[in-house]
């Protein structure tokens, strides 16, 4: 079995020593004394987890002592070897007058995850030597037993891959990383290779899904919203919603939805699991991970136009895509090629912003408290959204909470979840939560070309982008947006301002006279309408993922057993 890394030490969670004491409480289901590595070993499953305890102390001694313990959870596969490993083995320990081809029969093997430094998993193998077939049956008996409680596991998945986007790997990535994996956990898949824009929304939309545990992404964001929007419509048609009216009460998708990265920035997957790697996400499928997260719906005069969970961006980001389409030979250096562009042309763009805030959230976009795995917030917000379901907000005393800004700006930009990805570990907004229904919306008014780039620089070395005078954020839980010139006037006015600077503004690329409004980058997608509407839906939809686990590397110790 390949392995991503192979790291000598671990970063543990915070919880790793209470779930060892917990396993350590639980009554034992079997107890013995096993060989790993021709050293013995009291090992001990319960319901909750693996341990094995070593009988004889290594000299010196280890760091972090010689106990090991797995959660059951995250038990990958048990398996006995077949009778081609038995005689490779025999063959290969022949001179060795210790070790029998009788030995190596009564073995079996323990995959399980293993985390490493900055959120990464790895499979990790562990076999065990009985002294008996019998007892080693009974093990594997045992272990497969557990293994088939863990109920949230998948067992069929539907594989959609994208061989085009980022840097065209999505089915190498998928074959030599995802699939052997996926087969080792005994997990069956029916894969499809998309052919043309949008194939995996217009599959969801009419394919029979009953069969299915869950769905799978491999490429990058425009992969998988293509895949969130099959799956939200297809729930949305079944229940009979109008998806076009803003006011509607989505229903929530049952379907969960893994993301394999393998796009050119894989902001979604690397916010929600805190890396981009696909053995990882692979691993967080495998054993049925669930992580809620909000979703945006935008509209434009009552007309359904996509779905969100990271970024909707005016602007800085919208102009940046819009010119990056342009240039997509370039691959993903394209968008550092036109983030430049955008910030030398340094356009702001002039409208009438209205959102409605969120009053009853116990977080703010500055309280320095991110979103994490078992966040309590997120957990909160789910049954008080669940509540207001049963009793609605009067429309008349929610009209009294709107507010409103008019001004110049450079960039709006409403944020899902915190918009982590390599190039920025924090984040357009570092304090967004996964699931509490709201997005922090956030304001950067008209200013100097310098002091831009200070707020842009801060998105990538720690320091609070929005301690800055021309920066607003605020947590809202619907937003509005209308630009000066309504896109039914833009037309006329473009028309007059090309035929007024048209020779001017080509010989200077920094004229702002022609382009009066910009694009919304949504998800990195395009949304031409300037005017639009936006609602959270919170906890809409769910992924094989339990977002970014608070990592503590002075509880890291060595679980090696070689």
């Amino acid at each position: 079995m390949p392995h991503s890394l192979t790291p000598s030490r671990r970063p543990q969670s915070c919880d790793d020593r209470r779930c060892r004491r917990a396993m350590d409480e639980r009554p034992a289901l079997l107890l013995s004394h096993l060989l790993v590595n021709n050293r013995p070993f009291q090992v001990t499953l319960t319901k909750t987890g693996l341990c094995w305890r070593s009988l004889q102390p290594r000299k010196p001694p280890a760091t972090g002592g010689e106990k090991h313990c797995v959660p059951v959870a995250e038990i990958i596969a048990v398996r006995e070897p077949d009778v081609d490993e038995i005689n490779k083995e025999c063959r290969r320990w022949q001179k060795m007058p210790s070790v029998s081809s009788e030995s190596i029969l009564h073995t079996f093997t323990v995959y399980h995850v293993q985390r490493s430094k900055e959120h990464h998993w790895w499979c990790r193998e562990v076999t065990f030597c009985c002294s008996d077939q019998q007892l080693c049956n009974q093990w594997v008996q045992a272990l497969e037993e557990q293994l088939d409680l863990q109920a949230m596991r998948p067992k069929n998945l539907i594989v959609f891959i994208n061989p085009f986007g980022g840097k065209r790997l999505g089915k190498q990535i998928y074959d030599e990383k995802v699939a052997p994996l996926f087969q080792l956990a005994c997990i069956t898949t029916e894969v499809i290779v998309t052919e043309r824009a949008n194939h995996a929304r217009d599959y969801l939309l009419e394919a029979d899904l009953e069969k299915y545990d869950g769905i799978v992404s491999v490429g990058g964001d425009g992969m998988f919203s293509e895949v969130m929007h099959g799956v939200i419509g297809r729930t949305q048609n079944n229940a009979c919603i109008n998806q076009n009216h803003p006011d509607a009460e989505l229903g929530p998708c049952d379907l969960r939805i893994g993301i394999i990265p393998a796009g050119s920035t894989d902001c979604i997957c690397y916010a929600t699991v805190g890396a981009n790697d696909p053995v990882t996400s692979a691993l967080h499928i495998i054993v049925g991970d669930s992580q809620p997260i909000d979703v945006s719906s935008v509209h434009h005069q009552n007309m359904f136009l996509k779905y969100s969970v990271s970024l909707l961006g005016y602007g800085f980001y919208g102009d940046t895509l819009l010119d990056s389409e342009k240039n997509r030979w370039m691959g993903p250096s394209r968008y550092d090629f036109s983030g430049f562009k955008a910030f030398l042309t340094h356009q702001c763009y002039e409208g009438t912003i209205s959102y409605l805030p969120a009053t009853d959230t116990l977080s703010n976009p500055r309280d320095q408290r991110p979103c994490t795995a078992g966040c309590a917030i997120c957990q909160n917000s789910g049954e008080q959204s669940q509540k207001a379901r049963e009793y609605k907000i009067l429309k008349s005393e929610e009209q009294k909470q709107w507010k409103v800004i008019k001004g110049k700006f450079l960039a709006i930009n409403l944020a899902n979840m915190s918009c982590a990805c390599p190039k920025s570990s924090n984040g357009l907004s570092p304090a967004a939560h996964l699931a509490d229904g709201t997005m922090d919306l956030i304001l950067v008014r008209k200013c100097s070309r310098f002091s831009f780039l200070r707020h842009l620089i801060r998105h990538t070395n720690g320091n609070d982008q929005f301690d800055l005078a021309f920066v607003e954020v605020y947590r809202v839980k619907r937003f509005k947006f209308v630009p000066k010139y309504s896109d039914e006037e833009d037309g006329d006015i473009q028309e007059v301002s090309k035929n007024l600077f048209g020779q001017f503004c080509r010989d200077h690329p920094t004229c702002s006279s022609v382009q009066l409004a910009s694009s919304w980058n949504c998800d990195g997608e395009i949304i031409e309408h300037a005017a639009i509407e936006v609602r959270v839906h919170c906890q809409l939809l769910r992924l094989f993922a339990r977002g970014i686990e608070m990592l503590s590397s002075e509880n890291g110790i060595d679980n090696s057993v070689d």
